[in-house]
């Protein structure tokens, strides 16, 4: 599973689902990136909410950022699939409750958009990955 958190809060969860067909990143490493782009026609509830120009310009940056991670240099992961030790809990590869709690409460509050709930863009059928339990 990856997770990434911000100040130790899960802000997005993608399971490995390879066996089941979902392309996963599990052979290359990952990246992270920020962009800032208007998608206030189709990213924002159907446009319901608005950007607000008066705010421009909007500037992305990371402060104090610190990327922890596990190294994978070959078919065996040194990355613990349970009992992390302490200061390392984000390594463990599942969320306990405390987590899937925190996360569903930063989408109630935070998210306006989410692929795997976009009816519009994807009316035949959701991503393979979004049929699938995010936390399972």
């Amino acid at each position: 599973m990856a997770r990434l958190l911000v100040d130790e809060v899960p802000i997005r969860v993608y399971r490995n689902w390879g066996t089941k067909g979902v392309r996963y990143p599990s052979d290359q490493p990952m990246k992270m990136y920020a962009t800032l782009w208007d998608a206030e026609d189709w990213a924002t509830q159907g446009g319901r909410v608005k950007t607000d120009w008066s705010k421009a310009p909007f500037i992305a940056s990371y402060k104090g950022y610190n990327a922890s991670a596990c190294v994978w240099p070959s078919s065996s992961s040194n990355c613990p699939s349970s009992s992390p030790t302490p200061g390392n809990e984000w390594q463990s590869q599942t969320l306990g409750v405390k987590g899937r709690n925190m996360l569903r409460w930063v989408q109630k509050k935070y998210m306006i958009y989410n692929y795997c709930t976009d009816f519009k863009r994807y009316p035949r059928r959701l991503p393979r990955e979004c049929r699938k339990s995010r936390f399972l």
